[in-house]
């Protein structure tokens, strides 16, 4: 429809107004004259009429306005200016003027809007963003499974998510769900909705999409709403109405580790502004490097992207014992205008990207052949992992979730590798492998024992150190040597940064030249019993590195503190991990006690030889073999390792601890030690460091009486020779000489662990050698030809030498295998 201005220039040209019948009293000259000026006109009308968007490359020749604000809208006829938003979505000058002109009608609304907006957000609150996030009509798709047609909704309908989730074409959305008959869904598709797929479509986009009430929102508070993907109009991204942001901003930082109401605690997906490194965060505002590369297109304006990803992974965080599929986030991407279409038809594809690198959809859970988490395209590959231990379970369940035929080829009679645990003492589980857990903050173990419905124990900080005699140590003196041991670790630090000494040295002969040298500059001397306190807190380093520190790298014993770490509480896992082990192995094609010979991988197919002779044939093949299995050749590879992954291999430690565990008839440690969740034992010399250094209470509620304690550093090849009642006899004495006051009764039963001697696994965790480096664990992890691939805790250099850390190699190497 024309304008009245159109049509008073269109009346001008009428036939009535024609020369024939213009007043006889006009000379000749004026009547050709005005003849000429109505010729004009009439031209002039004619392409006013049709005049196109000028934004260069829109392909819309006949704009139509969506805003029908202004009374003299143009529709779809002539106004002075189009407003281009997208290549099918204009507004006119007219609707423009009613919204931006202080005289009009709109404009108290568009003010009001601007006030919200400008008090949350950080883009400019500008008329276009205004339309697009107000005026612009929502797009919804039919749920109808032979449908799927999208459908735009009247100007007054908004869209929440139950529409979403139950629209079906023709339904009547103002306070009825009728429809207005059952042949709605073969009225043909608007043509807009084809052209939004295309590339040109996307890069011809004025805006980028702001979601309406994101179910991330609680937890990107601390951010502003549109620099993550968020619409700041919504009252779900004003937490803090009548505060600027920068209050808003200095109030929430205060609030550390925010989390959501209802949800696990450990459960912190997004870095909060200048909080430090924490593992597995993702930056909401950025786009991480894998992201870039997997997504160039999002690279000069990433907001669409964030604000999918975080609607995903708010998702997922907030009920993630379900798979999360493209249907379940569908109904929550709320946005005007067809751009929802093309967020929709997005989303797909970084949910399964998510899903492929283990942001998502990763755990424990078990899904069906028709629910299979990856698309039919991932499906054509066939897998071997070797080891049924965390690394080679966690890539398993993966890749079976992924859709991709896996067998597990497991040299034990058990699965669990490193992790084993002991269920025959009365009421309580106890590891004799792996038990606790360092850091539980975004740790996929508490992410899989929320899954499981298991609460973990939150050990104390509180470890009283008793001497042999009996005494406990004043606090006063273990903080003081606390502090002297970790400046002494300070300096270690201090000295790799100088690029000129290029020679490494023991980690145990440096800390002694360290201690040495303070000693004669300081003037200080140590009593012996501060000296002892000193071995104690040596012999908890040869625990965290699980060898002697004669052998132990000073450069390179702590790189993987380079990377963030995970944060929050240590635990104990009461239940043990096989409970997770377990879950994660269910219904996967585990065959045990079949140890693997060589592997093959220099025909077009892996050829893998296990020790009955069988050969069996795959496509692919990841190794989880403990690293001292890789050190002895165990499994014959032809082609061999290359000299790079060798020397690498070779450049690690395969450390060793030992553990004793010991069941009283009562609790005799209680009247000594009260509210603890373990106790320090104080070395009578530094011969004996390392032999019993921490007694555990395996019991958190205090019901059953069982200690267990560790063997590191050179006290291992002490207890080598001896068998397990000797160490037991040396365990008792520690034990009676720490509680000397009273009576210690004989344990009713006992075990004692022997790692080094099990001929498929021979250590307890990795370290880094003399000379040798944390790149190490990367060259262990990487693939042979997009053939071979290696997990493992020795192939994690953020994360080694513990289960979170071997499970998360497992889930990077399925992630690697699915994307060859």
């Amino acid at each position: 429809m024309s304008t009245g201005r159109v049509r008073t220039k269109k009346k001008a040209c009428s036939s009535d107004q024609s020369p024939d019948n213009l007043p006889l009293r006009s000379s000749g000259r004026q009547v050709k004259k005005k003849a000429a000026e109505a010729a004009d006109d009439d031209d002039e009308a004619s392409e006013k009429k049709y005049r196109k968007c000028e934004k260069a490359g829109c392909t819309a020749t006949c704009p139509v306005c969506f805003a029908s604000a202004a009374e003299r809208c143009a529709k779809n006829g002539y106004t002075s200016r189009w407003y281009h938003l997208s290549c099918g979505e204009h507004f006119c000058n007219e609707c423009f003027d009613h919204y931006y002109r202080s005289h009009k009608d709109g404009y108290e609304k568009y003010t009001a809007w601007k006030r919200i907006w400008t008090s949350n957000g950080k883009s400019e609150p500008s008329p276009k963003a205004f339309m697009a996030d107000q005026q612009l009509p929502y797009w919804v798709q039919c749920t109808k499974p032979d449908c799927g047609k999208w459908r735009q909704l009247t100007k007054e309908i908004q869209l929440t998510p139950q529409i979403a989730k139950t629209y079906r074409c023709g339904m009547k959305l103002n306070n009825s769900t009728k429809t207005e008959g059952s042949d709605q869904c073969s009225m043909p598709e608007d043509l807009r909705v084809a052209e939004v797929s295309d590339h040109w479509w996307y890069s011809m986009l004025i805006l980028p999409p702001l979601l309406k009430d994101s179910v991330a929102a609680p937890f990107l508070a601390a951010y502003y709403p549109d620099c993550v993907g968020m619409s700041p109009s919504c009252t779900s991204t004003n937490r803090l109405p009548g505060e600027s942001n920068l209050v808003k901003l200095e109030h929430l930082k205060s609030v550390p580790n925010l989390t959501v109401a209802g949800m696990n605690k450990y459960f912190q997906p997004f870095y909060q502004p200048n909080e430090c490194g924490k593992a597995l965060c993702v930056r909401p505002d950025v786009m991480e490097l894998d992201e870039l590369y997997e997504f160039p297109e999002y690279s000069r304006d990433p907001t669409m992207y964030l604000a999918l990803r975080n609607l995903i992974l708010a998702l997922w965080y907030t009920n993630c014992k379900e798979a999360l599929t493209p249907q379940k986030c569908i109904h929550h991407i709320i946005v005007r205008g067809l751009v929802r279409i093309r967020c929709v038809q997005e989303m797909e594809r970084i949910l399964y990207f998510m899903t492929r690198k283990g942001l998502i959809n990763t755990g424990i859970l078990s899904v069906s052949p028709d629910q299979y988490l990856l698309p039919k395209e991932y499906h054509n590959k066939s897998v071997i992992v070797v080891g049924a231990g965390a690394a080679g379970l966690a890539a398993a369940r993966q890749l079976h979730n992924f859709g991709i035929k896996v067998i597990v080829l497991e040299a034990k009679d058990r699965i669990g590798g490193r992790v084993w645990d002991d269920k025959t003492f009365k009421g309580v589980t106890v590891g004799r492998g792996a038990q606790i857990v360092n850091g539980c903050v975004n740790n996929p173990m508490a992410l899989m024992c929320e899954q499981l419905g298991i609460k973990m124990h939150k050990l104390g900080e509180k470890c009283d150190l008793i001497q042999e005699g009996g005494r406990i140590t004043d606090p006063t003196i273990d903080k003081r040597m606390d502090f002297h041991f970790n400046a002494i670790l300070d300096v270690v630090s201090e000295w790799r940064k100088d690029k000129t000494q290029h020679q490494d040295v023991p980690l145990g002969e440096k800390i002694q030249e360290i201690y040495k040298a303070f000693i004669q500059e300081s003037g200080i001397q140590f009593s012996e019993l501060e000296e002892k306190v000193l071995q104690f807190h040596l012999s908890n380093l040869e625990y965290a590195c699980g060898s002697n520190l004669s052998q132990v790298s000073a450069r390179s014993w702590d790189h993987n503190e380079f990377f963030a770490q995970f944060a929050g509480d240590h635990t104990l896992l009461t239940v043990g991990y096989s409970t997770v082990i377990d879950k994660l192995a269910e219904g996967l094609d585990i065959r045990l006690n079949l140890p693997v010979q060589s592997i093959d991988y220099s025909g077009e197919e892996v050829q893998v030889t296990t020790a009955d002779g069988t050969v069996w044939t795959t496509q692919k093949v990841l190794a989880t073999v403990p690293l001292a299995l890789l050190q002895k050749n165990t499994i014959q590879f032809n082609p061999p390792l290359s000299e790079k992954k060798i020397k690498a291999i070779n450049s690690l430690g395969a450390g060793v601890i030992e553990k004793i565990a010991l069941q009283f008839p009562y609790r005799f440690w209680d009247s000594k030690i009260q509210g603890a969740d373990f106790f320090g034992h104080v070395p009578p010399n530094s011969s004996q460091r390392g032999l019993f250094s921490v007694f555990y209470d395996m019991d958190p509620e205090s019901k059953q009486s069982i200690l267990m304690s560790v063997v590191t550093g050179d006290a291992v090849t002490t207890i080598k020779s001896l068998d397990d009642k000797q160490v037991l006899q040396q365990c008792m004495t520690v034990l009676r000489e720490l509680f000397k006051e009273q009576e210690v009764p004989d344990p009713v039963k006992f075990f004692v662990t022997r790692w080094s001697k099990d001929p498929w696994l021979q250590m307890a965790y990795s370290f880094v050698k003399t000379g040798g480096s944390g790149e190490a664990y990367d060259i262990i992890a990487e693939d042979i030809q997009g053939k071979i691939f290696f997990a493992g805790e020795a192939t994690n250099r953020h994360f080694p030498q513990t289960v979170t850390g071997a499970y998360l190699s497992g889930v990077r190497e399925a992630s690697k295998i699915a994307a060859f």
